[in-house]
């Protein structure tokens, strides 16, 4: 297709064009003359395709409408005239990725897809969503999807119930998401910022269906659109289709979406805010203070590079000075920093968690006189370089696991575009990195704190204090409202209201027709590869040390990954695993200090990591191997630098410096505490897992609550514990780190194996070479049907047993069972008619299986669902474009695209989990060839893991309590 600026092609005028080389791209930017719609092109040869369409759309309030829009516009359209099309896309679409998202300002529908014929249905479905939403024909979406007074029998109790209004509930349960939710409203007052975009439970019942309604005809039209086109699709073809099947029937408006610009502050602003915690609970440690700058215009490139690096030497890092100086000063346990450029106004925040109230003005003198020292003094040149080489590694690796690259470049373009900015100013970096570079002999980075920070009055500082009983006051107070509410009521009206239900309940219960359904578009059985992908893996050796060979492009880039065998250690001993990856690297060495050797690591490579990681076998019902995995990435040519640092932790921390070791538990402690009421899904599911396999059991030592329970405990007895604990780290140090323990992975071209070749020798000599004695671990009994206690407003409900252990054997077909499930049985039942956010299961090679929900309001509810999930297997029936669906929908997941390294770690995994590419076609072949007969045949294996009554349920601590009989034991979650 010719391009020439100012031509028209179908409807789309070409503003503008330009090479963007960072990426390896070219830009095209086009105004559609009739509508108004915005589009930018992304071209290039990534195969796997972005379509987004997002619009601008400010909250006039904090009733979640953003939220509950972007849910229900995906729930039925003029063409697509079924319940919900998003699901039926995630049964049976080739996607790569399928979502929608509410920021403070915009929501944005992106998906993605590597076959053509798929992307142009993603993109049909979702134009049609987004612009003819069923939302006016049907109030019952808002009812479901946002929220509605619950009511069956005029004898009951009113409560509200919709699926944001628990999300939202549950969202706010974490004290982080309360204080984050408070740092624009407390900087950019005067803006829409000062709203909760995503909803706060307490005002969401505020909206209206009329102020919903009138919303979407506001600001849902094509000249508040931003539309992006990424890969390597026929741009003449995609242009056609927006044009002839949507942007045709639209006539340019002005749509007044404008984001005004908050005037700057005169001084600083403090504000107090309470969340809740147990009347059992202690005040101390739990305080959240937070200091807030707004910095610059979002559409200042260089600036928000410059400040995600500051962001990160201040306070990302084990050598960052603020960071340090906070928690030297014993203020928080844990401190952590964001500079966010999603807002018109970018803000920097700083964060100190499980402080005290009496040191906020501590905590604010250490902020201000440590970066005054550092502006007079000048930052350590070496920490600056370490910054800035690891965000700019991060930046050209260009790996985004999880998220496809169209989409990553269509939140950074939004970032200035939507502010009428020039859209690709933080794509171009190149210019400023030769920029800020130039802080290696300037005072570039201390002007930038003395202009932006210590010089600027544009902020705010909060304080989050803990209240006891806070959440048992606003849940009595809700409870007062609404049984205030029902005595207003007539008969009449609460028959209304009765009705209401009935009617919802109705169009939950019906069916979509055949006919419905056969207008979503959808594949063939033929647009799939009926061949599995098999990932390149060579065995070799070196210095008789297994390797394992990865032939991958990697773009200069050497992938390094270590696994040291686990099994040396004792049972009681394993905890140990997870505490040596979680410290090293962060404690001084014989040769560095930490903070100069983080300093090291950042310059020399992008990143090393340690993690647990263990592998069943396949076939072997309770066999697994344990290793603690180290990721190496860097540069071919500083593969040498990475390894000598890496040898240098492995053999010369020092792990006797006893106030470090304290502070660093302390700050495990307090991160993983701010992540166990958001996570709370994997909490449970992990326990379900420890209750019925063995591999579940050591899991959930080193990744689940356990290891959460021991940082408390070491925390609570290090004065006493601490020689002993220096011990254990030093033992399990020694007994992991060993040649005979040792395999390695590696991935590059061929021609880059000679690089691996010339460091082995060096990476041996670190290790010892003592003979290892591997004991089978025992765990014995554990406790089991646990009733995990928080001070959240929903639950996470977790139900799971062992099907091998009943007889049963694997099979491919368990993943279709999987997106049945999740999609059709499951998601019916427990998210639209339950409330819940979400609820999956999962069938697993090693027999453990589960369901689990996610920020549920139920618990018996829940349960008698999934209970009852054989009554419908035993009754499934599917006709075979539905099976078809359901069979695309499961090969997706399996073809999910990888980036080069997790390519390798997949490879790896299956490995040692002894999964050949055999079993793996195999796998494939049984999910292909699924019917319905197959699916009708799992309803034994799924009636026996729900009869094991393996519980475990994550929640509001007085909701749990009421169902206490459920459990064999009650326990809080935060100590």
């Amino acid at each position: 297709m010719t391009l020439r600026l100012n031509e028209v092609q179908h409807g789309f005028k070409l503003i503008e064009e330009r090479e963007i080389k960072e990426i390896s791209s070219k830009a095209y930017v086009f105004e559609h003359e009739k509508s108004g719609a915005r589009l930018i092109k992304i071209d290039n040869n990534d195969d796997n395709k972005v379509f987004s369409i997002g619009f601008r759309t400010p909250p006039e309030d904090s009733t979640g409408l953003t939220h509950i829009l972007e849910h229900s516009v995906l729930c039925g359209s003029r063409k697509f005239n079924t319940k919900e099309p998003f699901v039926e896309l995630l049964k049976g679409s080739l996607n790569t990725f399928l979502n929608a998202m509410t920021y403070p300002d915009k929501t944005i529908y992106p998906v993605a897809s590597r076959n053509e014929k798929d992307y142009f249905n993603l993109m049909d479905v979702y134009m049609d969503a987004v612009l003819y939403p069923n939302i006016y024909k049907h109030p019952e979406i808002f009812m479901q999807e946002g929220w509605h007074y619950n009511i069956e029998d005029p004898k009951d109790e009113l409560t509200y119930n919709g699926v944001v209004y628990n999300e939202m509930k549950g969202a706010y349960s974490s004290p982080e998401s309360l204080m984050y939710r408070m740092v624009t409203k407390t900087v950019l007052p005067d803006t829409p910022y000062k709203e909760a975009s995503g909803g706060d439970p307490d005002v969401i019942p505020d909206l209206t269906y009329e102020k919903f309604v009138n919303y979407h005809k506001k600001y849902y039209h094509p000249s508040n659109s931003y539309i992006l086109l990424y890969g390597d699709g026929q741009l003449d073809k995609e242009l056609k289709f927006l044009d002839e099947n949507y942007l045709k029937d639209f006539d340019k408006i002005e749509v007044k979406s404008n984001i005004p610009t908050q005037k700057s502050f005169e001084s600083l602003k403090e504000h107090s805010f309470e969340y809740g915690i147990s009347e059992e609970d202690t005040l101390d440690d739990k305080t959240y203070l937070n200091l807030n700058f707004v910095i610059g215009k979002a559409d200042e490139g260089e600036l928000a590079l410059a400040f995600e690096i500051l962001t990160h030497m201040l306070l990302k890092t084990p050598a960052a000075p603020l960071k340090k100086a906070l928690l030297d000063n014993g203020i928080g346990k844990a401190v952590s920093g964001e500079y966010s450029g999603s807002t018109k106004q970018p803000v920097l925040t700083i964060v100190a968690k499980n402080c005290n109230e009496k040191d906020k003005d501590r905590f604010k003198d250490v902020v201000y006189s440590t970066l005054k020292e550092l502006v007079d003094k000048g930052i350590d040149k070496e920490t600056i370089e370490a910054s800035i080489n690891r965000i700019e590694f991060e930046l050209r690796e260009g790996e985004y696991d999880g998220y496809p690259k169209g989409l990553i470049h269509y939140t950074r373009i939004m970032d200035s575009w939507l502010y009428e900015g020039d859209p690709f100013v933080h794509l171009e970096y190149d210019k400023y990195f030769e920029s800020i570079k130039t802080a290696l002999k300037t005072n570039y980075f201390e002007d930038l704190i003395k202009k932006y920070i210590l010089d600027n009055n544009h902020s705010s500082f909060i304080i989050l204090r803990p209240k006891k009983g806070l959440n048992e006051e606003k849940q009595k107070a809700l409870r007062d409202k609404l049984d205030s509410v029902k005595k207003t009521l007539s008969e009449a009206e609460i028959k209304t209201l009765i009705d209401k239900c009935k009617t919802l309940k109705e169009r939950q219960n019906t069916a979509d027709t055949e006919e419905a359904l056969a207008s979503i578009p959808m594949l063939s059985i033929d647009d799939i590869d009926r061949k599995a992908e098999v990932l390149p893996l060579e065995e070799r050796t070196l210095g008789g040390v297994k390797v394992l060979y990865h032939k991958l492009f990697t773009n200069k880039i050497a992938y390094l990954n270590l696994y040291f065998n686990c099994k040396a250690l004792s049972s009681e001993d394993v905890v140990y695993v997870r505490f040596l990856a979680d410290i090293l690297g962060k404690l001084d060495t014989k040769n560095y200090n930490y903070g100069t050797l983080s300093n090291k690591i950042n310059i020399n490579t992008g990143g090393i990591a340690y993690s647990p990681v263990s592998y069943s076998l396949n076939g072997k019902e309770g066999e697994y191997t344990p290793y603690l995995l180290i990721n190496l990435k860097t540069l071919l040519s500083k593969l040498e630098n990475g390894v000598d640092l890496l040898g240098e932790i492995i053999q010369n921390t020092i792990f006797d410096k006893e106030d470090r070791l304290l502070q660093l538990i302390k700050e495990m402690r307090s991160r993983i505490e701010g992540r166990l009421i958001d996570n709370g899904h994997r909490l449970a599911l992990r326990k379900i897992l420890a209750y019925c396999t063995e591999k579940g059991k050591y899991d959930e030592i080193t990744l689940g609550l356990t290891y959460y329970q021991f940082l408390c405990k070491l925390e609570e007895d290090f004065d006493s514990k601490k020689s002993d604990i220096i011990s254990k780290l030093k033992e399990s140090s020694e007994a992991i780190f060993n040649k005979n323990n040792l395999v390695i992975s590696y991935s590059s071209e061929e021609e880059d194996y000679n690089v691996l070749e010339k460091v082995a020798p060096k990476i041996l000599s670190y290790l010892g070479e003592a003979d290892i004695f591997n004991d089978r671990f025992d765990f014995g009994e554990i406790v089991t049907n646990e009733g995990l206690l928080t001070q959240g407003n929903v639950q996470y409900v977790a139900k799971g047993g062992n099907f091998i252990k009943k007889g049963f054997s694997y099979h491919g077909s368990l993943n279709v069972l999987e997106t049945i499930s999740g999609f059709d049985y499951l998601w019916n039942n427990v998210r639209v008619k339950g409330g819940a956010y979400g609820v999956f299961a999962n069938f697993r090679r090693d027999g453990g299986a589960y369901i689990v929900s996610y920020r549920d309001p139920n618990i018996r509810e829940t349960i008698k669902v999934y209970d009852e999930m054989k009554d419908y297997l035993n009754n499934f029936r599917s006709n075979e474009r539905e099976m078809t669906k359901y069979i695309i929908g499961t090969v997706r997941k399996l073809d999910y695209p990888m980036t080069t390294a997790s390519k390798a770690e997949v490879a790896t995994a299956n490995y040692f989990s002894n999964i050949t590419s055999e079993d793996i076609q195999r796998e494939r072949d049984e999910v292909l060839q699924t019917d319905d007969k197959t699916i009708r045949s799992f309803a034994p294996l799924v009636e026996s893991v729900m009869n094991e009554d393996l519980i475990c349920v994550v929640g509001n601590e007085n909701k749990i309590k009421e169902n206490k009989e459920l459990f064999n034991t009650l326990e809080k979650v935060i100590k």
